[in-house]
């Protein structure tokens, strides 16, 4: 076993007494069926496998050590949710090599937005996109092709949503003020409801809504604003975590209305932003270090981020592995720290409901 998952199994050891739910799989030899939405948090391969892009190491130099298309240096939070269903890693729908739809598909693009909702590629077109799989997947069923998830596996599957950060990010970077900023928060809203709307009247019953992270607390944030000086006590920008946690109430309120609304469905919200928060502001009882410091970056302190100069750039400098760092390259997490933030979510203690993850266990697929 490496150091990044003995790290990750001593923390939850010392949280709980038992094993890591992040390197324990919960489901028996069928897994369970997911299928993903979203931005560069749970992007594993989309947008390289779409527009050519390609993300050189060091990028993916733990645990896969190669390029995989993800932005992190390993695992996302992802990877460690579909370990823990006994899952294939979700291939991106538009990877025509060497694709794995056993267990699902992902449909996230770094970049992505809800807004707007026609360009490539928003949550409407993942949604879009998710259609047309699911009606090819169904018609080469019924012709007798196998490994491909069936009619009951759509029904069953998990349907994870994790989107809404870049939508944040633009509305502040537009040099609006604070009101004019959040003023934007409920049209995002609506299109999230209305990704649910459809997939709920296709079929689908069972969502996974994560919440977005303190977007204030990011280096690249940091870096990008330092003379603003509206500083919370553990340095982060406050009017963006405000906006930050503005979305995630709206967020909430709108998954409450849907248990209503769809009365036949399993709404799970998770609270991204509180784990997240946490790690931050006590990195040092998780055994981090820097938790403002870039891993992978370039400009020296306190963030040592430069968007001119960013990870895989040659002039980029990047920590030694065996140092514990929660930025990856001032936007995304490093593999240490999905682990931890994975192992919160399955804990159950940051969701409502507190629904056990192996729920979603299921052999639903065509063998």
């Amino acid at each position: 076993m490496d150091w990044l998952s003995l790290f990750a199994l001593s923390v939850l050891l010392a949280w709980s007494g038992g094993l890591s739910p992040a390197v324990e799989a919960r489901c028996g030899a069928g897994g369970a069926v997911v299928f993903n939405f979203g931005d560069s948090n749970s992007d594993t391969g989309g947008l390289s496998a779409g527009l050519g892009y390609i993300f050189p190491l060091p990028h993916g130099r733990i645990f896969f050590h190669r390029s995989t298309g993800r932005l992190c240096d390993g695992r996302l939070v992802l990877d460690f949710l579909c370990e823990n269903l006994n899952s294939s890693y979700l291939s991106p729908y538009l990877e025509s090599l060497g694709s794995d739809f056993r267990h699902g598909a992902n449909f996230a693009i770094s970049g992505a937005a809800t807004l707007p909702r026609n360009q490539p590629f928003s949550l409407f077109i993942q949604v879009l996109q998710f259609f047309r799989f699911k009606s090819k997947s169904l018609e080469l069923v019924a012709q007798g092709a196998k490994n491909l998830v069936n009619e009951e596996g759509f029904k069953k599957a998990l349907y994870v949503i994790d989107i809404g950060q870049n939508d944040l990010s633009v509305a502040f970077s537009l040099n609006a003020s604070y009101d004019e900023a959040v003023a934007r928060i409920p049209s995002i809203i609506s299109e999230i409801r209305n990704a649910l709307k459809m997939l709920h009247d296709s079929g689908s019953s069972n969502f996974w809504i994560h919440n977005t992270g303190p977007l204030g607390c990011l280096p690249q944030k940091l870096a990008l604003h330092a003379s603003d000086g509206d500083f919370d006590p553990y340095g982060c920008l406050s009017p963006l975590n405000n906006g930050s946690m503005e979305f995630n109430a709206r967020l909430n309120d709108l998954c409450n209305e849907l248990r209503s609304e769809f009365n036949d469905s399993t709404i799970v919200y998770t609270d991204i932003y509180s784990i997240k928060y946490d790690l931050i502001t006590n990195s040092a009882k998780y055994g981090f270090e820097s938790p403002m410091r870039v891993c992978c970056g370039h400009g020296g302190p306190p963030y040592n981020y430069d968007p001119k100069i960013t990870c895989g750039n040659p002039q980029c400098q990047v920590c030694d592995e065996k140092l514990k760092y929660i930025s990856w390259d001032g936007v995304h997490y490093t593999e240490a720290a999905n682990a931890l933030v994975a192992s919160r979510i399955l804990s159950t203690e940051y969701s409502n409901p507190k629904l056990e993850f192996d729920y979603f266990c299921s052999a639903s697929m065509e063998h």
